[in-house]
């Protein structure tokens, strides 16, 4: 059986603790009633313009380096931004910030970026911050799964 959705995860996981949080997103977005959800994830060097494109949703995780988004992050947005200032406008998102300080900077350029690219923030960026806790991996995959139900239910 073909998925009838895709829904893109692109996220920088340079720790053990991030890379529980993407895995709590996969998993949340993953949940056996969503048949018709295909659930991909990429690493920010190998996504591409296509891939975004292709995306009837997109999830980004990123880390708060610095007062903003990672390197890395920021390089896909970078490298895919003309591609898709055109092609994607409308495109439903959500993304994680995983930010020991405040997230403020982070969140403030990834909506800058996004509003560039007239997506649509389709969920309230959940905004991890502080020492890590264990609640971080539950409200990534509450985020996943609110993203595939919603993809799933036609609401996006």
């Amino acid at each position: 059986m073909t998925a009838s959705k895709k829904l893109l995860i692109v996220a920088h996981a340079p720790s053990p603790n991030l890379i529980k949080l993407v895995d709590a997103t996969i998993k949340g977005a993953s949940v056996e009633n969503f048949t018709g959800i295909e659930v991909n994830y990429l690493k920010p060097l190998d996504t591409q313009s296509s891939d975004i494109i292709s995306a009837d949703a997109i999830i980004i995780g990123t880390t708060e380096n610095l007062g903003y988004m990672s390197g890395l992050i920021k390089d896909v947005f970078d490298r895919c931004y003309y591609d898709c200032l055109e092609t994607t406008q409308g495109k439903p998102f959500a993304y994680f910030i995983r930010a020991g300080h405040d997230g403020t900077g982070t969140k403030r350029a990834i909506d800058t970026i996004t509003t560039g690219l007239r997506w649509r923030l389709i969920k309230e960026p959940l905004l991890c911050k502080g020492p890590f806790q264990e609640e971080f991996v539950s409200q990534c995959e509450e985020l996943g799964l609110f993203v595939a139900a919603s993809l799933d239910a036609g609401i996006i």
